[in-house]
């Protein structure tokens, strides 16, 4: 579903990913935690297909089509409103007509953009175009998200919403996977399935959650990372 097999890639002279391998089958949920610079950004980068690695394969079940991203630009529009930008990368991933209002439709109410949807990306708050950029990620129905800090920025109830949408996203069927990177312990752990720890652009941990809480995860990242 989504996999890696020994993944390096360089900046130049400066390494970013160190024989990165692992398989995340469908209906799991990763947390990835590391270190500024440890290589998070960049191998959710090649697993979406946008960069190629200096090495090895990595990649996802149904390609670049498959992939839902959310990371810290919103890839929307500012001039266009949030039904506009929706439309059009809808129709980059070749859904249209009524199906495409449908979807529209629905993930504003599920979103609880509102009027919103009419506004002008340019006019909305941080949360509120936080929350059209995740109906841009789902507007094609994907079988992978790719998360790249999804929190920052959003205030307590929006983020409760998304976390909320990330855990419907790994219930609507057993064909999904999640990747989520993010530096908050606490809700990486609590959407997991599996935990990973990056450290220099090497993965130095990837197990089950089990029953570990944030507590413990935060724990054995910091005797990781230290």
């Amino acid at each position: 579903m989504l996999w890696a097999d020994g993944v390096r890639h360089r900046f130049g002279a400066v390494p970013a990913l160190d024989d990165v391998t692992f398989t995340l089958p469908a209906g799991h949920t990763l947390a990835l935690f590391g270190p500024n610079g440890a290589g998070k950004t960049t191998l959710l980068k090649i697993l979406a297909g946008l960069i190629k690695p200096s090495a090895g394969r990595a990649g996802v079940e149904g390609g670049r089509a498959g992939v839902g991203w959310i990371g810290h630009q919103s890839l929307l529009y500012g001039q266009l409103t949030v039904r506009e930008n929706l439309r059009f990368w809808g129709s980059l991933y070749r859904v249209r007509g009524s199906v495409l209002e449908t979807r529209i439709d629905a993930l504003a109410a599920r979103l609880d953009l509102g009027e919103q949807v009419d506004r002008r990306v340019a006019t909305l708050s941080r949360g509120q175009t936080q929350r059209a950029a995740i109906a841009r990620a789902l507007v094609h129905e994907p079988t992978i998200l790719l998360l790249d800090e999804p929190f920052t920025g959003l205030d307590r109830v929006a983020a409760s919403e998304l976390a909320h949408l990330v855990k419907a996203f790994a219930r609507a069927g057993e064909g999904r996977a999640t990747l989520l990177v993010t530096h908050n312990v606490e809700e990486g752990t609590d959407l997991a399935t599996d935990i990973a720890i990056i450290k220099a652009g090497r993965l130095v941990e990837f197990a089950p959650r089990n029953a570990r809480t944030a507590e413990q995860v935060g724990a054995r990242y910091r005797e990781l990372v230290s």
